[in-house]
């Protein structure tokens, strides 16, 4: 029997599923952080927020240095290395006293370990294990298992902080992270196998391929604003809520029921993308996201209100992450998409690094996170139109094309 015979299409499904849940659920929770560590030690909020915008930013920097690894070496040894760096940054963060300490810990452990044990890389090995017409689907439902982990362990660290305090809390989560070591032998592929087409490539051949793609630099702009919506929104949102005279319990309701619908609208999105243009559906999410920040600023905040907007932002919150990364096995392959994704990927964590530190910043200096929502809402616009040009046909069969005329 093959050593690797049970490491089927269903097993490694499942398998970067719980990984997803593990790593999106613990990471969504990091905003329910920002007061009782701010409070704690006298720091303004834009500490707190540089904390989690270097976070982002890493995440995207070293998540495409790890794609490139995973496509080289093997993506289960990048993911175990990545649940290292997770349980060593949750742990380090209890103990931190200083904002260097915050930094560190925050943004190059907890940013190496998200870089990875996320999307690029595991979603990556999931559509290699599947034919084209479900890769779609399959990965919406790879990313819907990391919303339902935002749904699943936000009210667990609430919890934990008001039961163990937050130092503790951050322990038991590192305990929490230390169950994706063992997931990662379902990962633990021949690099690049499943990946048909394109074996005699190198990687610096595709990437020089990928950079002379306009739909790539137009997918990572896209991207950018993607990571902008939803860095914001995770960190900012339960203190913008509490700013407008609602409980703490609103916002981890408002960010939980984003988690849970989130379910539902990465799942549509994946099966959608399947079956139409991914891009004119990333233009529609980008559109309908742009409208759902305008309720939230112009309506007066109620708990309706709050909820209206979470239940519908959550429909759109991660639907990109399919779509995305659908386009880019699509255009350029599965052979390299792990560092290709992951690539794309960094321009939503540096969207993700703006849109936190923007927020905590303008709230800082005005007092009010008016400036941070406008800002999303015409970025939100931008990303509706930039979608559009994106070419979607495969770059092989555009080379074929060209070869028969």
């Amino acid at each position: 029997m093959n050593q690797a015979s049970w490491r089927t299409p269903f097993v490694v499904l499942v398998c970067g599923c719980i990984i997803m849940l593990i790593s999106f659920g613990i990471r969504a929770g990091f905003g329910l952080f920002l007061q009782p560590m701010s409070l704690e030690y006298g720091w303004g909020r834009e500490v707190f927020s540089f904390a989690i915008a270097l976070q982002n930013l890493m995440w995207g920097v070293l998540g495409a240095v790890a794609g490139g690894f995973a496509d080289r070496y093997g993506p289960g040894r990048v993911v175990a290395g990545g649940a290292i760096c997770y349980i060593l940054g949750l742990i380090g963060l209890a103990y931190i006293d200083t904002p260097l300490l915050l930094h560190i810990n925050s943004g190059l452990l907890l940013g190496g370990a998200l870089g990875g044990t996320s999307f690029g890389i595991v979603l990556a090995v999931i559509g290699r294990t599947v034919a084209p017409e479900k890769r779609s689907l399959y990965m919406g439902i790879a990313t819907a298992a990391g919303s339902f982990g935002q749904f699943a362990l936000l009210p667990v660290t609430q919890v934990l902080i008001a039961t163990l305090n937050w130092h503790n809390a951050l322990l038991v989560l590192a305990a929490i992270a230390a169950l994706i070591i063992p997931l990662t032998l379902a990962l633990a592929a021949r690099p690049g196998a499943g990946a048909p087409g394109a074996a005699h490539q190198s990687i610096g051949q595709a990437l020089r391929e990928a950079m002379a793609e306009k739909g790539f630099h137009l997918l990572f702009w896209g991207y950018f604003v993607c990571g902008f919506h939803i860095a914001m929104l995770t960190v900012h949102l339960p203190a913008f809520v509490t700013d407008q005279g609602l409980s703490p319990a609103h916002g981890m309701t408002a960010l939980a029921l984003i988690g849970l619908f989130n379910v539902l609208g990465t799942l549509g999105a994946g099966y959608l993308g399947g079956r139409f243009s991914k891009k004119y559906l990333l233009s529609t999410i980008y559109s309908i996201r742009a409208v759902l920040i305008s309720i939230l600023v112009f309506l007066p905040l109620t708990p309706v209100t709050l909820y209206v907007f979470a239940c519908g932002i959550g429909l759109l919150w991660l639907g990109t992450v399919p779509l995305t990364n659908g386009l880019v096995g699509q255009i350029f392959g599965m052979r390299y998409a792990a560092m290709l994704a992951s690539i794309v990927f960094l321009g939503h964590q540096i969207g993700s690094f703006i849109g936190v530190w923007l927020a905590g910043y303008l709230y800082d200096t005005t007092g009010s996170y008016n400036g941070a929502f406008l800002t999303s809402i015409a970025l939100g616009v931008f990303a509706a139109l930039v979608n559009l040009p994106v070419n979607e046909k495969p770059l092989a069969e555009r080379r074929h094309a060209q070869a028969v005329a």
